[in-house]
């Protein structure tokens, strides 16, 4: 059947399993726009800035493990995305971004509204395509979402030139695709699987160091069963919360920059690391001459790139996490008597972690009548629901979202780790929202990154997406205020937002409820109040200014030089 490109573009989503997009109409994306009126197969939400389209299907991504779609026009429209592209790029997150370009005998013209997306996003993505010949639509598509959500999974971006969606061809999706040069590794090499287990059979104080790769290969139960087998204990990073229930006694929380003392020392002291799906991040390492010195290091990761890249490597596993897993538990299966011996020889090394426990624990007071963020995080957890998804965006509310709100199931935390975006949380939430209408979304944002996408709560209220909004509001960019309080004689530049928005005015403005806490004797009455609320809620908590999120590991210090108390 002969179709036009725009008609095909849109089938071969269809045929993708895609069921949502986010996009923005424009000049050069009409076309697809057109088709798209009485295209039924697929849904389609239309965010109030490209930039939070992208955050949109990234969180959608994140929630479901499905690749995320979004559409922009060309020029601005395809700027737009890049911040979004790059976030996805940095925490590994499937995307296809088709953009609409200028018509092909114009690119390289300065033709309006053109720019080289495919230069610009070339650093920031798995692959770009620029489709030339509408003939090539096809495979292309097939190529895009292979390899987005393939090996290492990342956004993938299709530029699509307005001639070539006018163009017709007939349409026939390939049922395979073989890339040349392109074959990721998934199974884990036999000989290294044995190793490693014989490598942790013969540990004292193994640590199993897990990053967001578990989530992404959907491996959160093999994770969890290998640690308890071996009853070794489990710390992970920012992206990899989830992946082990934090309720477990083995688990040791966050690593890090603001992790767990426990999880600092237990890295610093263990005779044996296991990295599952990380990649030695600086915020996890510290100075790296003095991360795990005394460790032997196994590193299993299905991208090679990112093994031995940050630090040393003893036994490195390349393959798909799951399967690695998988195997490892098999081998242990097969040597149960040593592993009861391994088990028994662990007590001292369990009772060292439950001394750290006890002397560092990771808590707060909440003394006076000034509202505590802890405080409000504790109560977010008592009060939501157990599959309830949280998304975050950056600074100091994610940080104390990681360390107060106890995770326990995977996909349920969506945060900007490798690239920091102030702005993410609103729209990843309303991506999750449309992923699943009837699960608890919370985001939970400060005042500063709440100001950056604010816009889309216009699109919670049209798509009736009912996200409750915590803001943390401290009027202050709190992060980087922290810093200047302990490292730049408290010479607060620019971080004091001190306009007194009226956050329940503008989400009335926006058709959405509004609710205020300023003591903490408000704090569970304005959460039990949002939740059941219809519809989207912003719940607003004046917090204590200069609050601080401690521990800190202080740039270029090692992971046991923390600040506790400042």
């Amino acid at each position: 059947m002969k179709m036009n490109g725009a008609r095909i573009m849109l089938e071969c989503l269809k045929l993708e399993g895609v069921d949502t997009v986010f996009g923005y109409p424009g000049g050069t994306v009409i076309n697809i726009y057109d088709e798209l009126f009485s295209f039924k197969d697929i849904r389609h939400i239309l965010p109030r800035h490209e930039q939070a389209g992208v955050h949109a299907a990234d969180g959608y991504a994140r929630a479901t493990g499905k690749v995320g779609v979004a559409i922009a026009t060309s020029g601005p429209g395809a700027t737009n995305t890049v911040t979004g592209i790059a976030t996805a790029y940095m925490d590994s997150v499937p995307l296809v971004v088709i953009t609409g370009q200028v018509p092909t005998p114009l690119i390289g013209n300065d033709a309006f509204q053109e720019v080289d997306i495919i230069g610009i996003t070339r650093p920031c993505t798995k692959h770009s395509f620029l489709v030339k010949d509408v003939k090539d639509l096809p495979l292309i598509m097939k190529k895009a979402f292979y390899i987005a959500r393939s090996g290492r999974p990342g956004p993938v971006l299709v530029d699509l030139p307005k001639d070539v969606q006018i163009a017709t061809t007939e349409f026939k999706y390939p049922d395979t695709v073989d890339i040349r040069g392109y074959k990721p590794t998934i199974e884990g090499h036999p000989k290294q699987v044995e190793k490693a287990v014989t490598l942790l059979l013969g540990a004292t104080k193994p640590v199993i160091y897990v990053g967001g790769g578990v989530v992404l290969a959907n491996a959160a139960g093999e994770l969890t069963s290998l640690a308890r087998k071996l009853n070794a204990p489990v710390t992970t990073t920012l992206m990899g919360l989830g992946a082990f229930p934090e309720d477990d006694p083995l688990s040791l929380g966050l690593l890090g920059m603001h992790g767990t003392y426990y999880a600092n020392m237990a890295v610093t002291n263990t005779d044996l690391l296991v990295a599952v799906g990380a990649r030695f991040d600086d915020r996890v390492t510290g100075k790296i001459a003095t991360f795990a010195p005394h460790a032997k290091i196994i590193h299993i990761d299905v991208d090679p790139t990112s093994i031995k890249k940050n630090v040393r490597v003893d036994l490195p596993i390349v393959g798909d996490v799951k399967d690695v897993l998988t195997r490892m538990l098999k081998v242990i299966e097969e040597r149960a008597d040593k592993v009861a011996e391994f088990r028994k020889s662990l007590g001292p090394w369990l009772e060292d972690i439950k001394g750290w426990k006890e002397k560092h624990p990771i808590s707060f007071k909440q003394t006076s009548n000034v509202i505590k963020p802890q405080f409000v995080i504790q109560k977010l957890r008592e009060l939501s629901d157990d599959d309830a998804i949280i998304a975050t965006d950056v600074g100091q509310h994610q940080m104390w979202t990681a360390q107060f709100f106890t995770f326990t199931k995977p996909r349920t935390l969506l945060s900007s780790g490798g690239l920091g975006t102030m702005g993410y949380g609103l729209p990843a939430a309303m991506g999750a929202q449309a992923a699943f209408p009837k699960r608890q979304v919370i985001a939970i944002c400060g005042d500063g990154g709440f100001q950056m996408n604010l816009q889309e709560l216009a699109t919670l209220v049209q798509n009736r997406l009912p996200v409750k909004i915590c803001i943390l509001n401290n009027n202050f960019l709190g992060m980087v205020r922290q810093w200047q309080e302990l490292f730049f004689d408290k010479r607060y530049s620019q971080t004091c937002m001190e306009l007194p928005i009226d956050f329940i005015k503008l989400a009335e403005a926006f058709g959405a409820k509004g609710f205020q806490a300023t003591k903490p004797d408000e704090v569970e009455s304005v959460i039990k109040k949002g939740f059941k609320t219809p519809g989207p809620v912003i719940m607003e908590f004046k917090i204590a200014r200069e609050e601080k999120v401690l521990p800190m590991v202080p740039a270029g210090a090692s992971l046991n030089e923390m600040v506790l108390n400042a």
